[in-house]
């Protein structure tokens, strides 16, 4: 019969780069970035706030990943910590949008349903997205499938939209997805601290392990 493995003193921990919630977290933190020096004012409280809520998502997730071979409870702690700020942030953003009397697009919008099937990956890749609705918003198509050129405000369903407006409403669609990941996540943290319990008792399963 086979030995059966050894449980290790300290488990594989950190590859936080290959969770989901980490890259979907960077990408809202390269584009809020983007978004506040474009639209928000820089010697502003929200302007900072926004930045560091998105950063704080980035930095808790990661540390969170390498905090987990020692601290369970320290993971679970540190990823709660990344799903608040990541709230905060959306309502930040949903506040930039009703303050503006701007539109909060539902997830089965046109626009936003042409933004997740993209699957963006780069801030270069969200803003190519961007030019695209705006020009898609600048032309219609007659009943002979000609396009033709109209102003903002001429198109029958919409007028172009703002930029800003476009930027917001994809950075909400990304934290939609990021906090649907980091509940998925926290869910698997408690599931396993509730099974495993933390160091303290890993630690003493190896040392009876050994001594046995």
């Amino acid at each position: 019969m086979p030995v059966p493995a050894k449980e290790p003193l300290i488990p594989l921990h950190g590859g936080y780069r290959k969770l989901k919630s980490f890259q979907v977290a960077q990408l809202v933190y390269d584009v809020t970035v983007r978004f506040c020096d474009r639209y928000i004012e820089k010697r502003s409280r929200t302007h900072d706030q926004m930045v560091q809520a998105a950063r704080s998502g980035v930095q808790n997730i990661a540390e969170g990943s390498q905090a987990s071979g020692t601290s369970k409870k320290t993971e679970l702690k540190l990823t709660n910590v990344a799903r608040a700020s990541l709230e905060e942030l959306r309502l930040d953003y949903e506040d930039f949008l009703r303050q503006r009397g701007l539109e909060m697009w539902p997830p089965n919008h046109p626009a936003l349903v042409r933004f997740k099937a993209r699957r963006c990956k780069t801030l270069e890749e969200v803003r190519a997205w961007v030019e695209d609705e705006r020009q898609r918003a600048r032309t219609a198509t007659d009943k002979q499938g000609r396009t033709k050129s109209v102003n903002v405000g001429e198109r029958p369903c919409e007028s172009v939209p703002h930029s800003e407006q476009l930027v917001a409403n994809a950075a909400l669609s990304l934290l939609n997805l990021c906090c649907y990941f980091l509940d998925r996540q926290l869910a698997a943290q408690a599931a396993a601290f509730e099974r495993e319990g933390g160091f303290t008792e890993r630690l003493y399963r190896v040392r009876r392990e050994r001594r046995g």
